[in-house]
């Protein structure tokens, strides 16, 4: 890969820095160094929860059980149509089915940044991430034929939402939802909302890189968020961030990608020709009060290219955003 200049400040994937000053007291120490932790494999995903409110160890429990739930709900498996969205796909063509109100709204948000996004965006790419199926041990580049037959089976216009009974209704048997480009987010705001609930003032989340730092450190100050290198190892910082109470979400190519005869093919496909999306961009990170629309928003941003990207920001939707463009063997 060949890389270019910065045109701007880009996050991938995002380190929290806990050290705030070398003159904090004992206690700040004590807290910044020893949250009440939790780190599971969850959703496909490492997922890590701190806690910096002391004696706040319990929140824990409530938190991981949100997140257990709608990682249930959500998950797709192609064996045992268990989850509310294998539920739904199971049905495409055939009826109907009622969802519980989270995965209602899930869903209807993600259509929105479908219609915003002229497609660009599509809950309904699913026969397509199952055929490239990246990110997993079977993960393959498809055939010209296999990927022309699944093309027709996206269309989120095609995907009938009824406000009343909460249902879902996929048209065309074969069509398939797979809401990885919102979920997290999703999940992610759940978890601030328990944590709110829970009368907790300071936590880091972190859903695979999808992040929300709440309030603020024990030092009283904004968390420092760490820019990680894109070109280089995980850990290299070439810049922070100052925020509280933000989402900070990423899209980009590093993380997930298969390489076939020498050329390397990234997780972010292009429902309107099967391929990853091939544009200028290398990742986008976006900054913004709820993780839900950070998480759309890092994808919309990202298939636009650089131009696009800024084109889209100018609707006022977006307050900041940051992406780093690249020239790319993709």
């Amino acid at each position: 890969m060949k890389k270019t200049g910065i045109l701007f400040l880009f996050l991938l994937p995002l380190l929290v820095l806990t050290g705030c000053g070398h003159s904090a007291q004992t206690k700040q120490v004590e807290l910044l160094s020893n949250p009440y932790s939790r780190t599971e494999f969850l959703m496909g995903t490492v997922v890590t929860v701190k806690i910096y409110d002391k004696g706040r160890a319990d929140v824990l429990k409530p938190v991981f059980n949100r997140i257990q739930a709608l990682a249930d709900a959500t998950t797709v498996e192609d064996k045992q149509a268990q989850s509310e969205i294998d539920q739904v796909n199971a049905q495409a063509g055939i009826k109907p089915v009622t969802v519980s109100k989270d995965i209602y709204r899930m869903i209807k948000i993600g259509k929105m940044y479908s219609e915003r996004s002229d497609g660009n965006f599509d809950l309904t790419i699913g026969p397509l991430t199952k055929l490239w199926h990246i990110g997993y041990d079977d993960a393959r580049k498809p055939e010209q034929n296999e990927i022309d037959r699944v093309l027709p089976l996206i269309g989120y216009k095609r995907m009938i939402l009824n406000n009343q009974k909460h249902t879902i209704f996929l048209k065309d048997k074969g069509m398939r939802l797979d809401l990885g480009a919102i979920a997290k987010g999703f999940i992610t705001d759940e978890v601030v909302r328990v944590l709110h609930k829970e009368n907790v003032h300071a936590a880091l989340v972190d859903l695979g890189g999808n992040i929300f730092v709440l309030g603020k450190s024990p030092f009283k100050s904004k968390w420092n968020v760490g820019i990680q290198d894109p070109f280089s190892s995980r850990g290299k910082i070439i810049g922070k961030i100052k925020e509280s109470n933000q989402s900070i979400v990423t899209s980009g190519i590093y993380e997930r990608y298969i390489t076939v005869k020498g050329k390397k093919y990234h997780h972010l496909l292009n429902p309107n020709d099967g391929y990853p999306f091939n544009n200028d961009v290398a990742g986008v990170s976006v900054i913004t009060n709820r993780s839900t629309e950070g998480d759309a928003l890092s994808t919309v941003l990202f298939s636009d290219g650089v131009k696009g990207g800024l084109a889209y920001a100018k609707n006022g939707e977006l307050k900041r955003f940051l992406l780093h463009a690249t020239r790319k063997s993709m």
